[in-house]
């Protein structure tokens, strides 16, 4: 693999289906992951999220969204090639200038990294506790394995 890749996973633990991007970055550092793979855990600090990919090329994100699609939605993007101008996924942040609005920024000051991809998982409720949403947690399972054969297919580049 050339270059750097950084998977960072995207949440509120306190905060009930929020706490999925959490969860699933935690899945996958049980895993045996490849060297030059860094994971790290952020609440969604678009400022910090500027500075933490700054010399990645590859950057994963995962995060909870709110769409308005059916709990447990996986939402698959890559802003390189996917305009995200349009009114779907948002990621609930408490920030803000959160994942939305450093992406945006991002893409001004041509500082996205070479290649992000975001996973977003629709989340069920987003009130007060730490328990995420049965339909939720089976997402969250579903993108652990699709981000496994994402790092993977890049370990063979």
């Amino acid at each position: 693999m050339s270059g750097r890749m950084l998977v960072i996973g995207i949440g509120n633990g306190y905060r009930s289906d929020d706490g999925a991007g959490l969860l699933a970055l935690r899945m996958l550092k049980e895993m045996q992951l490849p060297d030059g793979v860094t994971c790290l855990e952020s609440d969604g600090d678009g400022v910090w999220l500027l500075d933490a990919w700054a010399h990645a090329e590859r950057v994963i994100l995962i995060d909870a969204v709110a769409s308005g699609a059916c709990p447990g939605a996986l939402h698959r993007l890559d802003p390189h090639v996917t305009s995200m101008a349009f009114a779907g996924p948002r990621f609930c942040s408490s920030h803000a200038f959160g994942v939305w609005e450093a992406i945006q920024l991002a893409r001004a000051l041509n500082r996205l990294p070479p290649d992000l991809l975001i996973y977003g998982i629709e989340g069920e409720c987003f009130c007060a506790g730490t328990t995420i949403s049965p339909v939720v947690e089976c997402a969250v399972k579903e993108v652990v394995k699709l981000i496994w054969r994402d790092i993977q297919s890049h370990m063979i580049e």
